[in-house]
């Protein structure tokens, strides 16, 4: 059994307890935490929503919705503080929000390089995903762009990491019988979760060469 100590184990218990009461607000409201660079695993809290949507306590249509939305509220807040604080803030404060200096950099250069189509592009790509609004605030980029970019982008990986808890629910229903502990199961299911995610986006490329 995995000791109930340390920052991720508590992280992972509140997530999804909160998500469990707190439904489509809860599932917004943490991926709203998660794009603002607050330590909250958007694969830990999408794939949770998918599986009470497999249950038929959630809709995975609405989880997605509402898991793009909080993303697109979250980034709102990073891509201000780029606006109005410039990097002299981010690189002051941004050891507060686990924001380091080679993060900042590394979603910089993804910026001048692609331009605003970053925003869209980098919401499926770990790590610059939850850091280009920075760069997108300190680049004075079109808010209005900025803001649709981000939600169209945020759709995909929400639906992606939802589509796994929901198609892993009968596995996650087994696991918990085991092990009793919520956050424990969600820790096990992780590797099942990229293993179908993985499958559906070989089977999707297997599909799109046989139609070429």
């Amino acid at each position: 059994m995995i000791p109930k100590t340390g920052l991720l184990r508590a992280i992972a218990e509140a997530v999804l307890e909160l998500i469990s009461t707190g439904g489509y607000v809860a599932v917004g409201f943490l991926m709203a935490l998660e794009s603002a660079l607050m330590p909250v695993p958007s694969e830990v809290v999408m794939p949770f929503a998918g599986y009470l949507a497999y249950l038929g306590e959630l809709s995975l249509a609405a989880v997605t919705l509402a898991g793009a939305v909080g993303n697109l509220l979250g980034s709102l807040l990073a891509y201000y503080a780029g606006l109005y604080g410039g990097r002299r803030f981010v690189e002051r404060y941004g050891r507060y929000l686990m924001l380091s200096r080679r993060h900042l950099e590394l979603a910089e250069e993804f910026f001048r390089r692609y331009g605003s189509a970053a925003v869209l592009i980098s919401r499926l790509l770990p790590v610059v995903r939850t850091v280009i609004a920075f760069p997108a605030g300190m680049g004075r980029m079109n808010l209005t762009r900025f803001s649709l970019y981000t939600l169209v982008g945020s759709l995909p990986w929400c639906y992606m990491l939802a589509y796994a808890g929901y198609r892993l629910g009968p596995y996650w229903s087994k696991v918990m019988e085991l092990t009793e502990d919520l956050e424990l199961a969600a820790l096990l299911a992780a590797p099942l979760v990229i293993y179908v995610l993985y499958r559906h986006a070989k089977s999707w490329s297997s599909g799109a060469e046989e139609s070429a």
